[in-house]
């Protein structure tokens, strides 16, 4: 013996792994099937969870996350408040506030598509009087017809949020409707509010006309104040003194992005629970690989004898059985993570959404097949290691 130790170049070792499942196709398909789908699920929840909150990001981004609205509370009786109808001057002298405005819910006023309707019939929609600046503060889009101005708000003239014009059937502009009893013409219809979604169900009038027919007196019921960005901690503290001096505990104070950033919460928890079922798909891939190995080394114990007789050591062969099942991972991991990006595509597409997958997710995916196929593959290729050379050729 010259002490020179047995070597297997890797080139050689990919082709005997490469070799082993090529002699059993089908069986190989099967068990990277099993290791593609609980890949594929996982990339696909990860991706539409991205996805889906890239929108809200996007959206966010073009409303602005600088919203506050203001409402009234309850008083120490548990009465319910009323906000001064002065508060949104002050609101608007207040250092960093950019825009103000407001909406007054007219709680005994209805809204009916015709005086045929039945007076119980209120389809949940409400009427409210609006301040001209409503749809710049709140960022809301105007879809069809003119907004509220200086001369219309004087007049019987309304202006529907989307939910309240469906639910009335009016399509048209210049359609008449019943508020209060009285005939008023409908001038505009808005786009539904993101940030504003109370907005949607409600049928807006100007304050001078509530005034005269419907004895509004003045109190705002919501203020809807914008901020610079960096100034919105220190207005949202303000606001609740600066609206009612007297009775701040009365205000209360919210920021309508946060409702979006808990939603997108709730939706990042659902994602982990599937994420779950996905882990739990991949398991199950996994002991597919290892059962296929084990088989596989039952079968070629001839195989493994001669080698062994040839020179291979027991390193060599527990290389190229491990190598093998990690082949057969990875081969199930690539094809799961391209149909979970593809899966990712349609839902995203069919939905309007940026497809949003991090390359950090797909990296992972890969790498959580070549883990698990090492981990499926190692008791067989330690069992294929372990056989006897002569009890092997002589089976």
């Amino acid at each position: 013996m010259n002490g020179l130790r047995s070597r297997l170049r890797p080139s050689d070792l990919l082709s005997l792994g490469l070799h082993g499942l090529r002699a059993r196709p089908m069986r190989a398909v099967l068990s990277a099937l099993g290791i593609a789908i609980g890949i594929a699920a996982m990339v696909a929840v990860v991706g539409i969870s991205t996805s889906s909150e890239a929108l809200v990001k996007q959206r966010l981004a073009s409303l602005g996350t600088n919203l506050l609205t203001a409402s009234a509370g309850s008083d120490f009786f548990g009465q319910d408040a009323e906000l001064p109808p002065d508060a949104i001057d002050r609101v608007r002298r207040v250092e960093g506030v950019e825009r103000a405005s407001w909406t007054a819910s007219l709680s005994e006023v209805h809204v009916y598509r015709n005086q045929m309707i039945d007076r119980g019939a209120t389809g949940g929609l409400t009427v409210a009087v609006a301040d001209l600046e409503l749809l710049e503060a709140t960022g809301t889009e105007l879809g069809s017809g003119v907004w509220l101005n200086r001369a219309t708000e004087q007049f019987p003239v309304a202006v529907l949020g989307a939910a309240a014009a469906e639910r009335l059937g009016i399509v048209t502009i210049g359609s008449a409707i019943e508020i209060g009893g009285r005939q008023f013409t409908v001038a505009g219809i808005l786009d539904r509010s993101p940030l504003a979604p109370e907005l949607d169900s409600v049928a807006l009038i100007g304050a001078p006309v509530a005034t005269e027919h419907f004895d509004f007196g003045g109190s705002p019921s919501v203020i809807y104040e914008r901020s610079d960005d960096d100034l919105v901690a220190e207005v949202r503290a303000l606001l609740p003194a600066t609206i009612n001096p007297e009775s701040p505990t009365q205000v209360k104070v919210s920021r309508p992005s946060d409702a979006l950033a808990a939603k997108n919460t709730i939706d990042q928890a659902f994602t982990g629970l599937l994420v779950g079922v996905g882990s739990i798909a991949l398991l199950v891939g996994g002991i597919g690989v290892a059962n296929t190995m084990v088989i596989s080394v039952l079968e070629r114990r001839q195989e493994i004898g001669l080698r062994r007789s040839l020179g291979a050591t027991r390193r060599h062969v527990r290389s190229q059985f491990l190598v093998e099942a990690i082949l057969l991972a990875l081969c199930g991991g690539i094809a799961g993570t391209a149909i979970g990006w593809a899966i990712t595509a349609v839902v995203a597409g069919a939905n309007g959404w940026p497809v949003a997958v991090p390359i950090a997710v797909l990296a992972a995916a890969v790498g959580a097949t070549v883990a698990v196929g090492a981990v499926a593959g190692a008791l067989p290729a330690a069992r294929a290691a372990r056989t006897s050379p002569t009890a092997a050729l002589s089976t």
